[in-house]
């Protein structure tokens, strides 16, 4: 009896059950995301406004990348690269500050011999923002900073309560605001601060993961090695972080290239200002433009040149932090293993 039950148990196949917990995640990717994906490549060979239906082959693909003799062709390369300049400077600017500020603070609550109190507290406080709207925090940003001269915002206030911006003349109750919306680098700081502000705790808590995953004997050997914490740090807290680093660095860079809502909405009208317009941006405005003048074929193509920017680039950031020891050490082994077969087919294949 007992043994026909066993048969019974074996003869059960729990893969297929496994397939179909899994299966709605593939049924919702391929209507959302793959099929949108492969769409997205399909309008990139289409024309724009009321040829959009005609074929154009990379026709788009030129005219971005090198442009052309018409002003439209001119417009639209100029455009592309001038908002791909955008995201890389808001990128870069956000990522830098957040990374440097994340690790310090990753390293500060996981030393073990700071005893800080409201440890748990400061933690959530700082992942806060994370969980806000982009929107709203750019309707937050832009009441600070000010929408108009009879609304310069909190900050404008204070810098005139500091003597820096005055109040006009001519116009009653109207002042010389300074300008955190319109300004070419006061808008883009305003913006890589709101990206920081928003991001350092998701990063501070990987990174503090990554810390608490180390060995503590590594730390306990190196303090009665007599190891500062600056050498603690370079010679072991860094080098192990590695794997986790290059996570960051990869998601941090796919959503840096991909950035749409902070540049989107934060702005004092209609317009969206050009000194933070990205590449999201100008994607979204040609595909939402007015039926006879979408850019529906443009909008594709820098869809996909976008896609094969981002893959390029985490590509070699994959490369960069990849780890080198082990490696070293896979080469190692096969080269033992390629020996080992040389030495058995010296004596016949028979080992010894």
């Amino acid at each position: 009896m007992s043994s026909n039950a066993h048969r019974r148990i074996k003869s059960v196949s729990y893969a297929k059950y496994g397939y179909l917990f899994i299966l709605p995640f593939f049924l919702v990717y391929f209507f959302f995301q793959l099929w949108p994906l492969i769409n997205t490549f399909i309008v990139s060979f289409h024309g724009n406004g009321k040829t959009v239906a005609d074929w154009v082959g990379f026709q788009n693909y030129q005219d971005i990348l090198f442009g052309g003799d018409t002003r439209k062709q001119q417009v639209i390369h100029k455009t592309f690269f001038s908002c791909l300049k955008n995201t890389f400077i808001l990128w870069g600017g956000n990522f830098i500050p957040q990374l440097a500020l994340s690790l310090s603070l990753a390293v500060w609550f996981t030393e073990a011999q700071l005893k800080i109190p409201g440890k748990g507290f400061f933690k959530v406080v700082m992942y806060l923002p994370n969980i806000i709207t982009a929107a709203s925090v750019a309707v937050l940003f832009l009441q600070l900073c000010g929408q108009s001269q009879t609304n310069p915002g909190a900050l404008n206030l204070i810098l005139y309560k500091l003597g820096l911006v005055k109040k006009d003349v001519i116009g009653q109750g109207l002042y010389s605001t300074f300008p955190f919306v319109d300004g070419l680098w006061q808008s883009r700081i305003v913006v890589m601060f709101i990206q920081t502000w928003m991001w350092f705790g998701n990063t501070m808590i990987m990174l503090m993961s990554g810390i608490q995953g180390i060995n503590p004997s590594l730390f306990e050997a190196a303090s009665i090695d007599g190891a500062t914490s600056g050498q603690v740090f370079r010679k072991i807290t860094l080098p192990l972080l590695t794997p986790i680093m290059a996570y960051t660095l990869i998601t941090s860079m796919i959503g840096g290239l991909q950035m749409f809502d902070i540049p989107y909405l934060y702005r004092k009208t209609q317009t969206v200002n050009d000194n933070i317009k990205t590449v999201a941006v100008m994607i979204f405005q040609y595909f939402h433009a007015q039926a006879n003048e979408n850019k529906m074929g443009y909008a594709g193509a820098a869809s996909v040149l976008l896609f094969f920017i981002t893959l390029a680039l985490g590509l070699i950031a994959f490369y960069l932090t990849r780890d080198k020891d082990e490696i070293a050490k896979k080469k190692q082994r096969k080269k033992a293993a390629q020996e080992l077969r040389k030495e058995s087919k010296q004596f016949g294949g028979i080992g010894v």
